[in-house]
């Protein structure tokens, strides 16, 4: 399928955020349906379906290629078994979805980060066997008990970012809300928590704890996708690194901090369909590194797409935003031709 430029100003579109449940996962999702029983009863029917609203809308508003993930995922699930469970089984959805749709479609995988070594072996599986394009990690992964959270930062992961650097896929570091313990801060504001304020602090002190810990020096190859045109730390990296330079606490680093940000990290315009953020966003990291990505279906794509076909830049920058980064940084003429076919 080809659109015509006069339409979407673009011919066509990737878009790197769209996500799906299944029936064993739904009640993942059920925090976030806000208003009403009608809300929650649209927004689960998009979560699940493949075959008809999605691919309307896709059609109604220029996207091409969707690139399909689990979120909110598996990593609420403190259970190991339980949780490389759901992750197989999820993953096993969507590729049916893939083989069913291979022109629309592709996904990144859920993983059970409960288990690293789980971890591992179901992402090669995703990548190696099912065609997926990488991971979507919703932070942090709670394991054991509920009340727990492991960043993915710290030592007993490392191995599973080696094999990500191996397999040469990038990872979206996607928002989760902090631990009910963790919520001082937004007790009596309800509305703080959520995509409103919460997930993008949460999600940017994630990628801030990654970008500090050296493992970027450690893996150089490894690319990391943030949501929302960067979680804000387009505007607020450049004082993040000043800070720790003058008083750097323990923070050892090859390069500045600056520059993991600008060469291993890639944002999405999802749900910030704001013209002013993205050119502050272009200023910041240049257009090379920025994706297009509505959040569908917690973001609507028609008003996404009303946007960004009117968005003041540049018709070359909107051509790479919209789809050649992403078939870059995804390797897709590669990678589409190696995908398994419907019987």
């Amino acid at each position: 399928m080809k659109f015509d430029i006069p339409r979407f100003k673009t011919p066509w579109k990737i878009s790197l955020e769209d996500h799906y449940q299944t029936p064993a996962t739904l009640e993942f999702a059920a925090k976030y349906a806000t208003g009403s029983r009608e809300a929650w009863q649209r927004l689960s029917s998009n979560l699940l379906d493949f075959t008809k609203q999605r691919l309307e809308q896709m059609d109604q508003t220029g996207v091409e290629l969707a690139i399909l993930s689990l979120a909110p995922g598996t990593e609420n699930i403190y259970d190991k078994r339980r949780s490389i469970e759901v992750a197989r089984r999820s993953n096993d959805a969507v590729a049916d979805a893939m083989r069913k749709n291979p022109d629309r479609f592709l996904s990144f995988a859920a993983l059970p980060l409960q288990d690293p070594e789980e971890a591992i072996k179901e992402l090669a599986r995703c990548v190696k066997e099912l065609g997926f394009v990488g991971a979507l990690i919703s932070g942090f992964s709670q394991i054991g008990e509920e009340d727990t959270s492991y960043y993915l930062d710290i030592p007993m992961f490392r191995q599973f970012w080696a094999e990500v650097e191996k397999l040469d896929v990038p990872v979206y570091l996607h928002p989760r809300e902090p631990l009910l313990s963790q919520q001082k801060p937004y007790e009596g504001h309800p509305w703080l928590l959520g995509a409103a304020w919460a997930f993008g602090v949460e999600t940017a002190t994630h990628a801030l704890r990654l970008i500090g810990s050296g493992l970027f020096d450690q893996y150089p190859g490894l690319r990391i996708i943030l949501g929302h045109l960067g979680e804000g730390l387009p505007f607020s990296i450049w004082r993040f690194e000043h800070r720790n330079e003058l008083d750097p606490r323990g923070m050892n680093l090859k390069k500045k901090a600056s520059v993991y940000f600008y060469e291993n990290f890639y944002v999405t315009t999802s749900g910030n369909f704001r013209t002013q953020a993205l050119i502050n966003t272009i200023l910041e990291m240049g257009a090379d590194r920025i994706l297009y990505s509505t959040d569908y279906p917690y973001e609507s794509m028609v008003e996404c797409e009303e946007w960004f076909r009117t968005v003041d830049i540049s018709l070359e920058d909107q051509i790479k935003i919209g789809r050649l980064n992403t078939r870059k940084l995804l390797k897709l003429e590669t990678r589409l031709a190696k995908l398994p076919k419907a019987a």
